[in-house]
């Protein structure tokens, strides 16, 4: 799970998997497998550094 912000600076926790796509148009915009979007202050590139981070924790905890 990873926490984003809403345009309206509201904090919610999406999960990292159902992500499907991450684009700037300006602002960022999350598609997820369900067909829901998301626009999030976050970057493209925060919200990749957060799924990376997300996959780290995950699979450093599998590795133990």
């Amino acid at each position: 799970m990873i926490k984003l912000t809403r345009l309206n600076d509201t904090q919610f926790v999406l999960n990292a998997e159902l992500i499907m796509t991450v684009e700037e148009t300006p602002d960022t915009v999350i598609l997820i497998t369900t067909g829901k979007k998301y626009i999030v202050k976050e970057s493209a590139q925060e919200v990749i550094a957060s799924v990376v981070e997300y996959k780290k924790n995950i699979f450093s905890n599998f590795l133990k």
